[in-house]
This record gives structure tokens, sequence and C-alpha cells, in this order.
């Protein structure tokens, strides 16, 4: 008898979080379409996913990360990006070997950051320059893009050649 009871109980809590779960299914499929980022909701994201890639992959926290767009052009300023294997080096005396470190992980970082930016803008990056000036701790990066990102405030972005388009 009790083993019915609890059966029943647990096909009714099944049926509920079925039923639930279907309901939230579809409140999501029948939820507009958000409407497009700002250019600020875009760099701000570039920002926390280049920072969060350091940390993970370097162990090592940047400080302030400046990301602007300039027409098909974006250009990423990040500060205190040497690690601190990197600053011994240096401080010991030996910059070729920390400059090689820092090639090094410029290699590795470098198409995951490329990656990062095209997931986040949806457009192509053509080209991806960077430089670490290892006394200072800076490091430089502009990207070339395919194309200027979808955004609702294209108007906003430096330089942008602006054409209005019908929509």
């Amino acid at each position: 008898m009790r083993q019915l009871i609890i059966r029943n109980l647990l096909k009714n809590f099944i049926l509920r979080i079925n039923h639930l779960y279907f309901i939230a299914i579809s409140v999501f499929i029948t939820l507009p379409k958000m409407s497009k980022p700002t250019i600020g909701q875009l760099e701000r994201e570039i920002t926390h996913r280049i920072r969060s890639l350091y940390t993970k992959q370097l162990g090592h926290r940047p400080g302030k990360i400046i990301c602007q767009f300039f027409d098909t052009e974006l250009a990423i300023s990040i500060e205190n990006s040497v690690s601190v294997p990197e600053q011994t080096l240096v401080k010991a005396g030996y910059e070729i070997l920390a400059e090689q470190v820092r090639l090094d992980l410029n290699k590795i970082i470098a198409p995951q950051i490329k990656d990062l930016i095209e997931e986040i803008i949806k457009k192509a990056v053509v080209d991806l320059l960077s430089n670490t000036n290892l006394i200072t701790g800076r490091t430089g990066i502009i990207v070339f893009l395919e194309a200027l990102p979808e955004v609702r405030n294209r108007e906003s972005i430096p330089k942008a050649n602006c054409k209005i388009v019908q929509e």
C-alpha cells in the first residue's frame, strides 16, 4: 500500500515537473527576440571576457581594460597585463627570455581573443595585432573587422561610415 502511495506521489510530481517544463519552454519560444545590443554593451562584454580569459589562461587578473570600436577596427588597451613570472624574469635581467615568453603567450591567447570577439559581435575578424611592453605592463591590441557589428546605436561609433539602412 505504501509503495502504491509513493508511486502515485512520484507520478504526480513528475507530471507537474513536465508540465512546468513545458510551460517554461513555450514561454521561452514565444518571447520576442532581443533587440540589437548597443556598442557599449559589446565593448563591455569583450572587456569582461578578455579579463576572464587572462585570469583563466594565465592565472593573472589584468588591471583596467579599455575597448573601443572605430569604424571596422577595435582598439583594446590592457593595463597590468604582464604576469608575475614575466615580471620576475625582467627584474632578474632576463629581458630576452621574458620577451620570448610573452611572444609565446600571445601566440596562444591571440586566437582565443579573436574567437571570443567573433562570437560576441557576430562578424569575422580579419586580422589581430598585439604587442606588450614588459616594462610598463601594458598590452595593446588592434582588431580589424570584416564589417561593423549590428548595433542599435551605430552613430555612436567614432569614425564609422554610417549609412542609413532601410529595414
